[in-house]
Parts: C-alpha cells; structure tokens; sequence
C-alpha cells in the first residue's frame, strides 16, 4: 500500500479468531486501530473533516472544534495535521493522559474539562464548553459528531460492508456505542444487505445512551452521558451493558492469550460477547468490532493501582502471581 496521505492508511480487512471465548467456534474480531490514530474513529475523522470542507467553509480561516473522550481527538489531530487545519480538541479528567499528549503532539489546541454534568459524566459539560466558545467566535466551526449524518455515513460505506466481503454468513455482529455513529451506520446497511444478521449494540452500565440511569464512568470511549441525536435506540436487535470491571478483565484476557493489546472499548464489547455468546450455538459466525488499541491504557487499564482505585478490583480475578511478580490471570468463566 502506497499512501499520499496519512489519513489515507486505514486499513479495512484485518480479522482475528478468537478462540475460548463462550464455546464458540466461529468468533472473529474487526481489528480497527490499527491505523495512524489507533482506533475506528480514524473514519469518524475524516467523514467529519470532509463534511466541513464539502459545507462551504472557509477552511483556511476556521479554527475546527470537537468534544473527544480520548480517540476521535487523535484522529482529528492526524487528519487536521495532514491537511495544514487548526483544531481544538476539548476533553475531560477521564482521558488518558498519553491520549491528551498525542493530540498535542500532533499541533492540536487540547482543553481538559474537570467539572462533570447533572448526569455524573463529562459530555455535557464539554458541549456547554464548545457552545460558549462558538458564541464568542464566529470563526469556529463544531465538528459535532454527535448530531453530523457523516458520522454513520462513513461506517455505512466502509466498515459494514468490510465485514460482510470477509464473510459468507455472519450471524451475529457486536457493536460498540458512544455517539452510535458505527451502530448506525451498520444497521443502515445490514438491514439492506443481510437482514438476518443479529445486531448487538453494546455499552456501559452508567450510560444513558439507552434509557439506563447515569452513573460515574472511569474508562473513556464508550458510552454517554447524554443522549446523541444520531442515534436511534430502537435500531439494535439486542442492547447489552457491561460494568467496567468486565471490561479491564477482558482486555487483560485478550492481552494474555492473542498477544492483541486492546483498548477499553474492544475489552467492552468482548465482554458483551463472552456474556451474550453462551446461548449463540456453537456454529453460528459471530464478528465483533474491535475498535481500539490498547497502548494508550498502559496506566489504567493495564496498571493494577489504577484498577483497584476505582474500585473494579474484581477484574483481577484471583491469578497467582510469578515469580517476576506478574499477574497470571484467570479464564474467565
């Protein structure tokens, strides 16, 4: 692959086998971070960048601005940085610190919010943030990918039908949701070119994206703390919410036995099929999006004092310990 643009290698056809995971045979995972930015929202980000540019806007005078948890800020400071753009990317305590010097990096104005919305979450306050901003300069342009057709757009051309090339069948497809664009997206194109495919929509017990009570999130990426104008709560066969605690254990699972480093998001929607997969016969193809990597975690997910101090200690199973002083962690059940 020869690229002109480092926007332009986003790879689309990469699939693992996962295998021990709820008895099935038949399990793949959609590896996405492996790209310049490190997860699926290397597509959020152009899509979003292209609808800016495709609106008319005056690209050389506005300065764009995008509320981020952590990965679609990378994104937009890989394509922003490729494209000669200013962009501003505002964030909030729960990021990860590597995340937030990426973007830096990268030439990207970065604003970490600390004071969390009505609902326990940071959304909120982030948008309130990115409103008062936009009031006081007319020279601002909001990305907002939570409200932008181009959000579900770009997973509708792309991503689905990347899964459906790699496989005769899929039966079951796995889905993670923060804004809902790649759940959309998905659906939109499912529902036309494999109606039979059951479509599960994962996310995080303390996210209202689905009707559920608000509660106190640790782990960037999925999940919501207020609803997303894109996102249709009915499109999904199926919802399920996962604790966080599930998905530190997964992702040190996945870790311990691919030798694949994953990212909160992918240990999320993991768990959903580990817990969803007992009752999936045995034969039945199952692809779950993996969405990110899991470098930028090494201080939370991956680091046991972080763990234990927010309480999600039980993801360290009960593993002895070796000799080097590592964790061997359990199969979970």
């Amino acid at each position: 692959m020869i690229a002109d643009h480092s926007y332009d290698l986003i790879p689309d056809d990469i699939f693992l086998r996962v295998r021990d995971v709820a008895g099935l045979d038949r399990f793949y995972i959609k590896v996405e971070g492996l790209n310049p930015g490190g997860s699926i929202k290397m597509k959020t980000a152009r899509g979003l960048v292209e609808a800016a540019e495709d609106s008319g806007a005056d690209m050389r005078r506005v300065r764009l601005i995008e509320s981020t948890s952590g990965n679609l800020g990378i994104a937009l400071a890989v394509v922003c940085a490729a494209k000669n753009y200013e962009l501003t990317c505002v964030t909030d305590a729960n990021a990860n610190a590597s995340a937030t010097a990426v973007m830096r990096s990268l030439g990207a104005e970065v604003v970490v919010l600390r004071n969390r919305d009505a609902n326990g979450g940071f959304l909120g306050s982030r948008i309130a943030y990115i409103r008062r901003r936009l009031a006081g300069d007319p020279n601002l342009y909001w990305l907002n990918q939570y409200a932008s057709p181009s959000n579900p757009a770009v997973h509708e051309r792309s991503t689905a039908p990347a899964v459906l090339a790699a496989f005769e069948r899929v039966d079951y497809l796995f889905v993670g949701v923060g804004t809902g664009g790649t759940l959309m997206g998905c659906v939109d194109h499912f529902r036309r070119h494999s109606p039979s495919t059951r479509i599960v929509a994962v996310d995080t017990v303390g996210s209202v994206s689905f009707g559920s009570a608000p509660g106190t999130r640790h782990i960037p990426g999925l999940g919501m703390s207020r609803p997303s104008e894109i996102l249709d709560r009915n499109a999904p066969d199926e919802v399920l919410l996962l604790p966080e605690w599930e998905t530190v254990r997964e992702c040190r699972w996945l870790a311990r036995h691919t030798g694949l480093l994953a990212g909160g998001s992918t240990g999320t929607v993991l768990a959903a099929v580990r817990r969803r997969g007992a009752s999936i016969a045995p034969d039945r193809t199952v692809v779950a999006l993996a969405p990110d990597m899991g470098e930028r975690y090494l201080g939370s997910l991956y680091d046991e004092r972080w763990v234990v101090d927010r309480g999600l200690e039980r993801a360290l199973g009960h593993g002895t310990r070796t000799a080097e002083g590592r964790r061997d962690e359990p199969v979970p059940a």
